[in-house]
């Protein structure tokens, strides 16, 4: 490689990763705990306790499950229900002044779906596993910390590429993995930050991509409301504003007609960004394990409780879909958490080497100034 293309790549990984290394770090810190962050909330005894009950107690429907949530925080709207496999007994229900009210001003807790008992989540509404994700996810500063992080990312991936291209004339000279031990002291963490890059080039690569789009995914909702949402509810732009709703108990058997096969996700109740103001929308995912990233959308009138769209995924939502049990490694049980646990910890250790380095090195070049 000729030393003025060495000199250009050496240029953009130098400053890429000093200008994304202190919010890197910060999110590779802060995304440790979120890893584990459901074990975490058991050890802190955060997480939600559903009553053990006789199997085979029957289960409440959903305007029943409504209700319950309407006078456990009176004057307050129903805006999402959601479900998790691990709590088949129990429903996510989340609340706010109004529907349109943005996520971080809404409150989350969970319903005994047989005696539709409120349980508390602390986790999801404040505590110490909710200021690391506000952190990791955009730094408390809405959508602009967002769009920061999503620009950080976007150099950190630049960061990898440069360091791989540098890292290749190296490779070609000496056996993989090799650590010049005999060496200065600068030379050999040169060599393990090279080392420990290239180990987790893949894991890196993935994580970054997936956190640039994660970090997006305001913007994506958005493209998708404009686009395929807008398309969906375009008959009811004109209609009067709903005076009642219909209730929903059959939501679910009405979605499951129109989505065979599949299994309900959430429900956006009217008014809330996943939905419109005359519609329910029942988001259905696969039921395989990666089919159960994917959403489709159900759209139910909420007047006459008719199916009126059965929503295609654009490709944008499919990729916000995916990146985020993939950034955040929940997919693969604990082998998988611990792996990405590892991982990031030798992501930390890259950062710093890197911090290292470039300090070293400029302290070098001042003395040699001198």
């Amino acid at each position: 490689m000729k030393s003025k293309t060495i000199r250009r790549w050496s240029f953009i990984h130098t400053w890429t990763s000093l200008i994304c290394t202190a919010f890197l770090l910060m999110l590779a810190l802060t995304g440790l705990p979120l890893i584990f962050s459901h074990e975490i909330d058991h050890l802190l005894g955060n997480a939600p306790q559903v009553q053990a009950l006789p199997e085979g107690t029957p289960q409440l429907d959903l305007q029943q499950l409504v209700q319950a949530a309407e006078a456990h925080r009176p004057g307050e709207v129903m805006q999402y229900f959601g479900w998790e496999e691990d709590e088949p007994n129990a429903v996510y229900a989340i609340m706010a002044a109004t529907a349109g009210t943005e996520p971080n001003s809404s409150h989350t807790f969970m319903l005994d779906t047989r005696t539709g008992q409120p349980i508390e989540v602390p986790s999801a509404n404040g505590g110490f596993m909710m200021v690391m994700l506000r952190l990791h996810v955009d730094m408390f500063a809405g959508l602009p910390g967002k769009l920061l992080l999503a620009f950080m990312g976007t150099l950190f991936v630049l960061a990898i590429i440069s360091g791989t291209v540098l890292y290749l004339p190296f490779m070609r000279r000496n056996e993989f993995a090799s650590v010049r031990t005999d060496k200065s002291r600068r030379l050999r963490w040169l060599d393990l930050h090279n080392l420990i890059g290239v180990v987790t080039l893949t894991w890196a690569l993935v994580v970054g991509v997936t956190g640039v789009i994660s970090a997006c995914a305001d913007l994506i909702i958005d493209a998708w409301r404009n686009d395929s949402l807008s398309a969906m509810v375009e008959p009811y732009r004109n209609a009067p504003p709903l005076t009642r709703h219909a209730p929903a108990t059959h939501l679910l058997e009405i979605a499951n007609q129109a989505a065979p096969g599949m299994q309900p996700d959430f429900i956006a109740f009217p008014g809330t960004r996943f939905s419109s103001e005359h519609h329910y929308a029942v988001f259905m995912k696969g039921s395989t394990h990666l089919t159960s990233h994917l959403l489709t959308p159900v759209l139910i009138d909420a007047s006459t409780l008719d199916v009126t769209a059965v929503g295609d995924r654009p490709w944008y939502m499919n990729a916000m879909g995916m990146s985020q049990p993939l950034h955040f490694g929940d997919y693969g049980g604990m082998p998988m958490k611990i792996l990405w646990a590892a991982l990031d910890v030798l992501t930390i250790i890259v950062l710093g080497s890197g911090l290292y380095l470039w300090w070293v090195r400029r302290k070098a070049r001042k003395e040699s100034a001198r």
